[in-house]
């Protein structure tokens, strides 16, 4: 690439965030990884500020990794910026932030959520007087404690939106039919529900009763559970139940990867048989908000808005969307 003059007044934190990434991880895919965006943007942010800065910054094919002179340079900068404006996010909670308070949050069992960890972590950065406790319970228990403006919000599985609460749809949880690794249908997919109806089955206890409880709809929708012969309301209780070969049993599929991935459970669903539940922010519109809750709900709602942002708008929760004046 034949260096020309830098285009500085086109140069934000976002590109130069996204390169000093790149260059930490040493891979354009472990930093989309990291960045949470797919590795054509991170390739296209860095073709975009080697265009910005007039030259290649990095020297890459399959076997190496290495940054030009160029390159070097500017990552020192980057480094350098990256601490400063760090600092600045550190002094202004430490010196100026005042705000104090309990913010109470209800959410299902193991709740994967990346927006919801990416405000806690930010919550605590820029409100260190503020403290946040943390509950798990049914989804019907959240709904009961939010309407009757007992608690300011909770995250819950829903079939719909509710009447009368502010419902905001977060993502669609997967579910799957698990067995353990000495079952007798272990290894097979795509089991018929009919095959599966008269096995022993091992429920989550939150998930035995209520009407709001989609875990009940998912198993009897699938017309399993005639014959429970294990139950837990906590959801690796339940797992271990089901690795221990006790029985079969429905569970969201992103809490238990690890255990599928190394065998000691097993999805016995096939294509065609995808069982699901959609998660909710649930919060009463009739309830007046803490200012600590109220900052908390605007952090959570952001981190939302960034996953959703263009490719190129990096969701750093310290200097995200900055744009340095360098021109």
């Amino acid at each position: 690439m034949t260096a020309k003059r830098p285009k500085l007044h086109h140069l934000n934190w976002n590109l130069l965030h996204t390169f000093l990434v790149i260059v930490e991880e040493r891979s354009i895919t472990r930093a989309a990884d990291r960045l949470l965006v797919r590795q054509p943007s991170v390739s296209a942010a860095l073709q975009r500020l080697e265009e910005t800065l007039g030259g290649q910054l990095v020297q890459r094919d399959s076997r190496r990794f290495v940054l030009t002179k160029r390159g070097e340079l500017l990552h020192k900068e980057c480094v350098d910026i990256y601490r400063s404006v760090a600092r600045i996010g550190e002094k202004l909670s430490e010196e100026h932030d005042e705000l104090t308070g309990l913010v109470r949050v209800q959410l299902i069992t193991h709740m994967v959520l990346p927006a919801f960890d990416r405000a806690l972590s930010l919550m605590s950065r820029r409100h260190p007087g503020v403290t946040v406790r943390v509950e798990v319970a049914s989804s019907q228990d959240i709904v009961r404690s939010v309407s009757q403006r007992l608690s300011p919000f909770g995250f819950c599985l829903l079939p719909n939106p509710l009447a009368g609460l502010n419902c905001r749809h977060l993502l669609r949880e997967e579910f799957g039919i698990l067995c353990g690794r000495d079952h007798a249908l272990h290894g097979r997919a795509g089991v018929p529900l009919h095959e599966l109806a008269d096995e022993p089955f091992i429920a989550l206890a939150c998930g035995q009763d209520g009407a709001l409880e989609p875990m009940v709809s998912l198993r009897e929708g699938a017309g399993l559970g005639s014959r429970t012969v294990g139950a837990s309301p906590n959801l690796e209780e339940v797992a271990r139940m089901i690795a221990a070969g006790m029985g079969i049993g429905i569970l969201p599929l992103a809490s238990v990867q690890d255990a599928i991935d190394t065998g000691t459970l097993w999805n016995l669903s096939g294509a065609g048989q995808e069982l699901g539940a959609d998660l909710y922010f649930v919060s009463s519109p009739a309830m007046g908000l803490s200012a600590a809750e109220l900052a908390f709900q605007r952090l959570f709602e952001d981190m939302l808005e960034a996953e959703s942002a263009p490719p190129e708008i990096i969701d750093n929760p310290l200097i995200a969307g900055l744009t340095l004046p360098l021109a």
